[in-house]
């Protein structure tokens, strides 16, 4: 048995219950987190919370808190500020938990030594008590709606766990340090943030008074460690998809990738990115970094929210203007969602072409209407047929995956832009998954069907060298 197991144990009955240690100084929660985020003696985090029923904190809780405050007492917060190697940062705390322990009479074995030196760690330097769910690679998605309130999803469902936050102002802290190391911020004049963690999973939160029953922090992990062969493996496309996409990409079609929120559109777009000649020179755009391209000629830019004053924006739309003046051979956007749709297109028919981006859209057809609306956000007033050409110019191929309700996710269609019909734009499917039922234990069935119509564009993949088998749309 764990020592955190062993201590957990409420006490038996008529036994006193053990007394929190006293401290000196300003109570739990007080005193405000450092610049870099990290706990100070105010706050007391801990890493799995266990209250008992008349509202204390378990045994297990008490003996963290001890040691976080002789910790603080013991380290110099202002020199590990000015460290920038986080791994000096843990050996630091690591070294000053070690030498606490090795003074204490309580006999612990070296197991239980560094399951506690562990976790202390982790409430000092990491993600507290979610800390373990964010290390765990089979983790898609933490979801915290309060201190008290926490979900993971696992192999496509959402589940329960029995980890907490001590308090809301736990959870702040824990949302601060995240925020504040991609200088960005979160109070109640700025109550919703996106952020990134180091690894480039994606983060939001949200705070009261927009949150009404506390902090909200929902983190999405990133899939960028996925291969094209996983996805052959887990069944998100066949090998004949993968040959399309793969050409297309490399005889440099602009490919739009739709699909509803976690879907994987941005881990599709990672692994189609790893079809691009290295030579190229790539520049993307993104809300919060997140992407992983394997390429080395690579410039990352990112937009900026307004300071307090409500000054210095950076919306996507300027930085895809800037790219432009960059001799970008291909500009990758990692999400149109606004005005910035409208100078993405105009890119992709000036030259730039072999674009890629992402758009929230339920099928192809209606990642066009999105489009659209999107260019009248920019307020152009242009004509509904001069915007459509602007779009059957630029677009080649559109992706659509979806997420089912067993949790797997596939590329449900592959479409072609083929041009204008009146005031249409025109369209064509080349592969398609068609749903057939569902198994009793809730898996989805079903199977990929080509179209059997033989794309337009196939002329540009053979002038750019890229050869398909004659057989591929059969």
């Amino acid at each position: 048995m764990s020592l955190v197991d062993r201590l957990g144990r409420k006490p038996p009955a008529g036994a006193p219950a053990p007394k929190a240690p006293a401290r000196d100084g300003p109570a739990p929660d007080a005193t405000p987190a450092t610049s870099r985020g990290m706990a100070t003696p105010g706050r007391l985090p801990t890493l799995f919370t266990r209250v008992e029923s008349d509202g204390t904190l378990s045994t297990v809780d008490r003996l963290k808190v001890e040691i976080h405050h002789r910790l603080i007492d013991r380290l110099d917060l202002e020199a590990l500020e000015r460290m920038e190697n986080e791994k000096d940062i843990e050996a630091q705390i690591r070294l000053a938990v070690t030498e606490f322990l090795r003074a204490e009479s309580t006999p612990l074995s070296q197991a239980e030594r560094d399951e506690i030196i562990e976790h202390i760690v982790w409430e000092v330097t990491g993600l507290g008590p979610i800390e373990p769910f964010f290390r765990d690679p089979s983790i898609t998605d933490i979801l915290v709606n309060n201190a008290r309130n926490i979900f993971i999803e696992r192999g496509g469902q959402l589940m329960r766990v029995d980890a907490q936050f001590r308090n809301d102002a736990h959870l702040l802290a824990v949302i601060d340090r995240i925020v504040s190391r991609v200088g960005r911020r979160v109070d109640e004049s700025s109550p919703m943030v996106d952020a990134r963690l180091p690894d480039g999973s994606r983060v939001n939160a949200i705070i009261p008074p927009l949150a009404l029953d506390g902090p909200v922090l929902s983190i999405r992990r990133f899939g960028a460690d996925l291969t094209a062969d996983e996805l052959l493996e887990f069944g998100s496309l066949t090998p004949e998809i993968l040959q399309l996409i793969a050409g297309c990409v490399k005889a440099r079609l602009n490919v739009l990738i739709s699909g509803g929120t976690g879907s994987g559109k941005t881990t599709l777009l990672n692994i189609l990115s790893s079809f691009i000649p290295a030579a190229e020179r790539l520049i993307t755009i993104e809300d919060a970094a997140e992407l992983r391209l394997q390429q080395e000629h690579v410039v990352r830019l990112e937009t900026r929210p307004p300071n307090a004053e409500g000054r210095g924006e950076v919306v996507a739309r300027d930085l895809v203007k800037n790219a432009l003046r960059m001799r970008p051979d291909r500009i990758i956007v990692g999400e149109v969602r606004g005005a910035e749709a409208l100078d993405m297109l105009q890119a992709m028919n000036t030259g730039h072409e072999g674009s890629l981006s992402t758009i929230h859209a339920n099928s192809a057809r209606d990642a066009l209407s999105r489009l659209e609306t999107m260019i009248l956000m920019a307020g152009t007033n242009l004509p509904n047929r001069a915007m459509r050409e602007q779009i059957a110019s630029a677009l080649d191929v559109i992706l659509q995956v979806q997420r089912f309700p067993d949790g797997s996710r596939r590329v449900v269609s592959v479409t072609e832009v083929t041009g204008m019909e009146g005031d249409v734009v025109t369209t064509q499917d080349i592969f398609r998954y068609r749903r057939r039922g569902i198994t009793p234990e809730g898996r989805v069935v079903g199977q990929f069907e080509s179209s059997g119509v033989r794309p337009v564009f196939m002329e540009r993949l053979r002038v750019a060298g890229v050869e398909l088998p004659a057989g591929l749309f059969i």
